[in-house]
């Protein structure tokens, strides 16, 4: 009688990084589909910039340390922070925002700390916040979404305001069809409640869909249906991103039960802004994150309870960047508590 015997099932290969890091940007797809479609080419404009810049800083960086720069330009972690970075800027900013932003993430928050796997802060968010707090009124000009747009721009109109070559400045893209210049729906609720206007009242406006942000709903639902491809590929771990989106559920579910007039509701929470994108694709880096499932799950309520408090008591309306950064710091505090012991013996 003649067997066959097959390899063990239970031996597995790990994934090399490039191959991690193309899933990644593969799962980011729908996200950025969803994105360019209500915000317009700005978002693949500013990722192209964006990519450009990171592969020239990464080989710089290699040329000046004497290492590989072809392990380094294909193992396409640049290409990823870049990438992050991109999506989370406004689509028509000036082209030297995504410049200053890209070559801070790379040269310094990543390079400057050793380079892959050495990094204490997740670059793309240490760089966005460099931005967003040096250049406020560039980072906060979102142009007015694609249902509600007053002039639609095409993509060599785009091309021409991120350059800075048209008359037209990005104000002009911001206008909605009531002539009202856009805001982000999460700033749009704050906004509106420093003028005394209650939630329902808030959520008629030309921001809200309804119940529902304006373009960015979809948007959110894009990176979500990424993010669960993540979970299935297991590239990533529920931990973090359960940790995150439970507490800010939990978190947000009080305040609107108790103050339904002066809080937005949790679906809102969970499908505005950077939510998915962070939960999923940010938050998520193994090399600024903690280790073990439970201290993962610890780092991700840490960073859904500092997003509900900033995003309500805070001056920023999104506030994932600080909370991740805040995250990343406390990491090895987490690590430290939460590590796994021998057997037999007492940590």
């Amino acid at each position: 009688m003649a067997f066959k015997i097959a390899s063990s099932p239970h031996i597995k290969q790990p994934l090399q990084t490039h191959i991690v890091m193309q899933r990644v940007l593969m799962c980011m797809l729908p996200g950025v589909a969803a994105q360019t479609y209500f915000f317009g080419w700005g978002v693949f404009i500013q990722i192209f910039i964006a990519v450009l810049v990171a592969l020239a800083a990464e080989a710089a960086v290699m040329k000046i340390r004497a290492r590989s720069i072809k392990h380094a330009l294909t193992d396409y972690s640049a290409v990823v922070t870049a990438v992050l970075l991109a999506v989370s800027i406004p689509s028509m900013s000036p082209w030297w925002i995504i410049v200053i932003g890209t070559l801070f993430a790379i040269l310094i928050v990543k390079q400057l700390y050793g380079g892959l796997g050495n990094n204490i802060f997740n670059p793309a968010m240490a760089a966005y916040i460099l931005l967003l707090v040096s250049f406020p009124m560039q980072m906060t000009n979102w142009n007015a979404p694609l249902p509600v747009a007053l002039n639609i721009p095409t993509i060599f109109d785009t091309l021409q305001t991120i350059l800075g070559v048209t008359k037209n400045s990005t104000e002009h893209w911001r206008q909605a069809y009531d002539g009202v210049a856009m805001a982000t729906p999460l700033d749009s609720f704050k906004t509106g409640l420093s003028l005394e206007l209650t939630s329902n009242e808030i959520l008629k406006g030309v921001a809200f869909d309804g119940h529902h942000s304006l373009g960015w709903f979809w948007i959110n639902i894009g990176y979500f249906l990424g993010g669960l491809a993540l979970l299935k590929l297991k590239i990533i771990r529920w931990h973090i991103t359960g940790g995150i989106l439970l507490a800010l559920f939990i978190c947000s579910s009080f305040s609107f039960l108790l103050q339904p007039d002066t809080h937005i509701s949790p679906v809102n929470q969970l499908f505005s802004g950077a939510t998915m994108l962070a939960a999923f694709f940010i938050a998520t880096d193994p090399v600024t994150a903690a280790t073990s499932p439970k201290g993962r799950l610890i780092f991700g309520a840490l960073i859904g309870i500092c997003v509900y408090i900033i995003r309500s008591f805070g001056g920023y309306p999104d506030a994932f960047a600080f909370a991740v950064l805040l995250a990343n710091l406390s990491a090895p505090l987490i690590d430290y508590y939460v590590r796994p012991r021998s057997y037999g013996h007492r940590v």
